[in-house]
């Protein structure tokens, strides 16, 4: 015998999983928005930091005063909250007091680190005195230094000085002359820094020469 359902009963047959269906989903976590982080307000002693962080020579108390628009004695003691907030949570840096100013300073246990890293800025910063002589040694090596001052015209001895403590350039031997004077050559480094596989890819005299007017 056929079992007849109402027509609410067939309502409450199909709505009643739909209901379940939609309780489960609003029972499961909702994705919220993204919280964005608001950026801090700056104050006086931010902004001195900001200022001194930015700046490359020492600045006095007063024009760090009249930059963040308050007195010469509430810098020197923000100037001090920095420095102890710094020490407490173990920067590798300070402000330190120069010339007349403050300067954010490294602090000293890191100078091992800092000189290479100066060295290898200075590897590619050369005088023209420099590069002159290097590429004198380069195309005449092994050569003495008397042979490099006659070319130039100058003393040559701190220059070459120079050029071997980038370590571009290196003693090679003693000429077989009066005196045996010291005869210099390029280094390995030479090759790399100008990139070069060997001395004879160095580039021919006759290609360096200007061209006519």
């Amino acid at each position: 015998m056929e079992e007849y359902m109402t027509e609410e009963e067939k309502e409450l047959q199909i709505t009643e999983p739909q209901s379940q269906a939609e309780e489960i989903v609003d029972s499961l976590p909702q994705d919220e928005p993204p919280q964005q982080i608001p950026d801090a307000a700056p104050t006086v002693e931010s902004v001195v930091e900001a200022v001194l962080f930015a700046g490359d020579e020492p600045l006095s108390a007063d024009k760090l005063a009249d930059i963040a628009e308050t007195t010469p004695k509430q810098i020197k003691q923000h100037v001090q909250n920095l420095n102890d907030k710094y020490t407490a949570n173990g920067h590798a840096f300070r402000i330190d007091q120069l010339a007349g100013g403050f300067q954010m300073m490294t602090l000293s246990c890191y100078s091992h680190w800092l000189k290479k890293l100066l060295r290898a800025r200075d590897d590619g910063k050369m005088s023209p005195a420099a590069l002159e002589t290097l590429a004198i040694i380069a195309y005449k090596q092994p050569v003495i230094r008397a042979d490099i001052e006659a070319i130039r015209g100058v003393a040559a001895g701190e220059v070459i000085r120079s050029l071997m403590y980038k370590g571009l350039v290196k003693i090679t031997g003693r000429a077989e002359v009066l005196g045996r004077p010291m005869l210099y050559g390029t280094t390995k480094k030479f090759l790399e820094v100008f990139g070069l596989n060997a001395l004879k890819d160095l580039p021919k005299i006759e290609e360096l020469k200007k061209p006519p007017a």
